[in-house]
């Protein structure tokens, strides 16, 4: 039973609002969704043993996904943004797993410009972030996106792609669906494994398309440069709450 495959209803299963109240309000948007292919084998040193690699047609994933996030409110919902703190950009490498049959993301690393938000994310998140100088500027249906990050191991991500079609919402059971529809975030700490919920609309996802990418982002992690082109996802705006971590 360990390793047979999560059913459709299992995965919506997770999309359900939990219960108790949100710890925080975030706006996520300009994201791009970049998904390659990888063995799994290769991902296999980089997370806790306790929790499955989730594939797809028996293929693991790992993403890159450069985004923007205003409206950053504490709850209750009355709770103004704090000056400073409402606003940020952020980049996550990120794959896919699954504990107890519920399926979320693994980070293995996350960017962000805003030295406060890195400090509070690894104190009460336990997610690996990192400082980086991030500068994100649109014009038209095209975006610029450019990130050093200021802490070892190096990294560097310099990218510009043009926005697609309208949006459309992925069906269960798709790729589209597997590789977005997450709902939860796992995190580790000594030892023991944490889980925090997430809930939102389905993602209003358009296609996209890459003018420039010059990224060694997944290379710091000692993993190979994904072979081929990314497939690309690309989201305007989603409003998002996010629960606080329970250990699993």
């Amino acid at each position: 039973m360990k390793n047979r495959k999560l059913t459709d209803l299992e995965r919506l299963a997770v999309r359900s609002r939990p219960k108790g109240q949100p710890l925080m309000h975030q706006t996520w948007g300009k994201l791009l969704f970049m998904h390659w292919r990888i063995e799994e084998k290769l991902l296999r040193p980089l997370i806790p043993k306790d929790l499955e690699i989730d594939t797809f047609d028996g293929s693991a994933w790992i993403a890159i996904a450069p985004f923007t996030m205003w409206d950053i409110r504490a709850f209750p919902p009355f709770l103004p943004a704090v000056p400073g703190l409402s606003a940020m950009h952020e980049l996550n490498v990120r794959t896919y797993v699954h504990l107890d049959r519920v399926p979320g993301v693994w980070f293995l690393s996350l960017d962000c410009n805003s030295a406060t938000a890195v400090l509070g994310a690894r104190t009460f998140f336990h997610l690996p972030y990192y400082n980086a100088d991030i500068e994100m500027d649109q014009e038209r249906r095209t975006i610029d996106y450019e990130l050093s990050r200021r802490e070892d191991p190096p990294a560097e991500f310099n990218a510009s792609w043009k926005i697609g079609d309208s949006p459309r919402f992925a069906h269960p059971g798709s790729l589209e669906f597997f590789l977005t529809e997450r709902y939860c975030l796992y995190s580790e700490d000594d030892g023991e494994i944490y889980r925090s919920r997430i809930y939102h609309q389905p993602w209003p996802l358009q296609t996209a398309s890459l003018v420039s990418l010059d990224s060694t982002m997944i290379e710091s992690h000692d993993l190979p440069t994904p072979e081929g082109d990314p497939l690309l996802h690309y989201a305007e705006e989603l409003s998002v709450q996010i629960w606080p971590l329970e250990e699993v």
